[in-house]
């Protein structure tokens, strides 16, 4: 292969080298279990502790309200779970949005099994949650509301701080506790993540969305939030999450995240130049395409578009062979048949949502990757189209 551009940092990153190198003593030097006594053990333990105050640092909260896990569906998972069965006897409602990640939805519907009821916000042709909308949703059974921070697969970014506002003004005047989470996996190293300025209770994040190493995950847990473990049999993570710690993992995740927040800004910049450099570009060279996503509050790194009278697979396909890697949508459903439930919650009919198609860029992307793009996809998308029976009725 002549060349490989990789535009699909939404499903992962490779990790940075100065995490790597942060890392690598820990898998065989440092290699004590964090919870035995002895010296070699200690150095383990100091190295978790200053790795929660650094994940701290950048949250804006307490170490002991940091928990980790071994990623963003575990996190997701924990919240979901962990908060609702907590506050079951204050009530069995909760409220999710209709473009939640897999791993919110998932458990959503498996929390319907126990009891729950559970409302899927409808969202509009932006991917955007209505705060009215929500509002018209709390009910005197709500317990917990789970909104994503931004979109994985179309990048628009929610109004957390206003969601967030609106729950907590209708649990003051009704005395009630609600707890709100935010899968924020696809905001560290993009936008803020201050869980006071989101005003969240329960936020979960995913390391290698991050240049930090896979398996491993954060969620953050406001103090006095209710909260019940799902995984038991030791005291680690302050008896919230059983199991030996992954101390090389946590120790990327804590040096991924402070690179990621020192470099955020900087980053957010350059990222947005090459989306824009993308997104006008196949606008002005392909017609019958469409972008997904709200136009300017979205994710640096994300372009989403469909393309009409063609599949975005078929699209892949041909953009792997010119070496370059983009996804049809989110790296947990890759290989589905069905159009994106994001896309067909926006209004996108299902035919044109098949047509789907995300690049996301990464720090490393130059502006020749996005110009090498440019050159291949118009002529992939004009073959695709010839041979598209829709296409030829048109």
């Amino acid at each position: 292969m002549a060349r490989f551009v990789y535009l699909d940092h939404a499903a992962t990153t490779p990790v940075h080298p100065r995490v790597l190198e942060a890392m690598l003593p820990y898998f065989s030097e440092k290699y004590g279990n964090p919870s035995s006594i002895y010296g070699i053990a200690q150095e383990s333990r100091k190295a978790l502790d200053e790795s929660r105050e650094t994940v701290a640092s950048v949250l804006g909260c307490r170490p002991n309200e940091v928990i980790f896990t071994s990623g963003g569906s575990e996190s997701d998972n924990t919240a979901i779970k962990g908060g609702a069965f907590a506050s079951k006897q204050e009530g069995n409602h909760i409220i999710t949005s209709s473009i939640e990640h897999h791993a919110i939805l998932h458990t959503c519907q498996f929390m319907e099994k126990f009891g729950f009821e559970v409302t899927y916000l409808p969202v509009d042709r932006y991917g955007v949650v209505s705060p009215q909308e929500l509002e018209k949703a709390l009910t005197e059974k709500t317990v917990l509301v789970s909104i994503m921070l931004a979109n994985n697969e179309v990048g628009t970014i929610e109004p957390i701080g206003e969601l967030a506002g609106v729950t907590k003004d209708y649990a003051r005047k009704s005395g009630k506790n609600i707890i709100f989470h935010t899968d924020a996996v696809q905001g560290a190293g993009a936008i803020d993540i201050n869980v006071d300025r989101l005003g969240v209770d329960m936020l979960s994040l995913s390391s290698h969305k991050f240049y930090g190493p896979k398996g491993v995950g954060v969620l953050y847990l406001r103090r006095a939030t209710p909260f019940m473990p799902q995984q038991v049999g030791g005291g680690q993570e302050r008896h919230r999450r059983a199991g030996t710690e992954n101390v090389a993992g946590i120790v990327g995740t804590a040096a991924a995240l402070k690179l990621a927040e020192e470099a955020r800004e900087t980053n957010a910049a350059y990222c947005t130049r090459l989306r824009e450099r993308l997104i006008d570009g196949i606008s002005a060279r392909i017609d019958r395409v469409y972008l997904n996503g709200h136009p300017t509050q979205r994710l640096p790194n994300n372009v989403n578009f469909c393309f009409e009278f063609v599949e975005g697979e078929a699209i892949l396909l041909s953009l792997d062979l010119a070496g370059i890697a983009a996804s049809s949508g989110s790296a947990c459903t890759s290989g589905s048949l069905e159009p994106s439930h994001v896309l067909t919650s926006m209004g996108v009919p299902a035919r044109l949502a098949q047509g789907g198609l995300r690049f996301t860029l990464g720090s490393d992307n130059t502006e020749d990757d996005v110009d090498y793009v440019l050159s291949v996809l118009p002529e992939m998308v004009e073959k695709l189209r010839a041979l598209s029976p829709l296409s030829a009725r048109k």
